[in-house]
């Protein structure tokens, strides 16, 4: 079998280690996609650092855009084909996927026994479904959408993962109206595809929460109408001021529990808190659930933004093509496989929207 570089996870919270592996042919309805890009996604920082616990040794990498190279004998997608590659795998057939909802396919997937071995056949995780720290990735052909050749790969790449997500949890999850107001709790790179979502749902107001004046601007260069800053001792206040009202929506996009615990009360009467964000596991939040029943409001999780993605991406696409969503501008630095270790030391650092893996 061919071997690959990729990037390695032997040990929770260590550096990554830049290694041969073996990657397998595609089977049945899977494809071979060798990458342009990557990007890095918190959600790779937090499974790396043992967050979410998961086997190991692991590949990481989810947000990926590359070439068709094989397919499996079952594969519908052309060889060739340039395509943006997902973690949301579907079977198409579960009571979610069936219902339109395979963001939550029911079907489990063994990353254990996936494409990826060790170069001595041992045992190589590909997590999330994907393992895109690499130069190629296996993966079933419900996880890629195809997209135009010349778009260019580093920007196709953000798609995949936080554009989705962001954008998906204001149009799919929030159903969010024109005319209507929104409030989004981080300005990281979800929590600006929010408000770009939020922008092109028709948004009377959309005010962007966050630590930092800097992520504030950065927000408004995206579509906030008005910021706020989390270090205000009651920021909920503010945002009130802002819109005149509460809001219809809360978005949060990070997973850090203060965040989650004043996210409430940013609401107006029959408002929703769209859960995001993925604090570790075992952290909790709390809430007064009288005030939610006496005032109509409601709280739900949404995962990538509840996407269809052969429905909501070639329309991302679109918007993107027309002008109409930011992508190039979300992309802070490329870097080399090499540099993967120092691009995720400067994405922990808070400043960078998206920093991408090219290949």
């Amino acid at each position: 079998m061919p071997t690959i570089k990729a990037a390695v996870c032997h040990e929770f919270g260590a550096p990554l280690t830049i290694q041969d592996v073996v990657l397998r042919a595609p089977l049945g309805g899977e494809v071979e996609v060798t990458l342009n890009a990557v990007a890095i996604c918190h959600s790779d920082i937090s499974f790396a650092d043992g967050a979410w616990g998961g086997s190991l040794p692991a590949v990481y990498g989810h947000e990926a855009a590359g070439v068709v190279t094989a397919v499996g004998d079952a594969a519908m997608v052309p060889l060739g084909a340039s395509v943006v590659v997902t973690l949301i795998r579907a079977c198409g057939t579960c009571p979610n996927c069936a219902t339109g909802k395979p963001t939550i396919c029911e079907t489990p997937y063994d990353g254990d026994h996936g494409p990826l071995k060790t170069v001595d056949g041992g045992k190589l995780h590909q997590a999330m479904a994907c393992g895109a720290f690499a130069e190629k990735v296996v993966v079933d052909q419900s996880q890629v959408v195809v997209i135009s050749d010349d778009l260019p790969k580093d920007a196709a790449a953000l798609i995949s993962c936080g554009v989705i997500t962001g954008v998906g949890a204001v149009v799919n999850a929030a159903h969010l109206r024109a005319g209507q107001d929104v409030v989004v709790i981080g300005a990281g790179g979800v929590g600006l595809n929010a408000i770009q979502g939020a922008r092109i749902a028709g948004a009377r107001r959309i005010v962007a929460v966050d630590m930092s004046d800097e992520k504030l601007a950065m927000a408004r260069e995206f579509g906030a109408t008005d910021g706020v800053l989390a270090t205000d001792a009651k920021p909920w206040k503010a945002a009130f001021k802002a819109m005149g009202r509460g809001a219809d929506a809360v978005i949060v996009t990070v997973g850090a529990i203060p965040a989650y615990d004043t996210a409430p009360r940013y609401l107006a009467a029959g408002g929703k808190v769209v859960m995001v964000g993925m604090p570790h596991s075992g952290q909790a939040s709390s809430y007064e659930p009288v005030i939610l029943a006496a005032t109509g409001q409601g709280m739900v999780g949404s995962k990538m933004g509840d996407v269809v993605i052969q429905r909501d991406i070639p329309w991302m696409v679109d918007l993107y093509q027309q002008g109409r969503l930011k992508l190039d501008e979300l992309i802070s630095g490329r870097w080399s496989l090499d540099q993967i270790n120092e691009a995720i030391e400067d994405t922990k650092g808070g400043a960078a929207k998206r920093n991408v893996i090219v290949f």
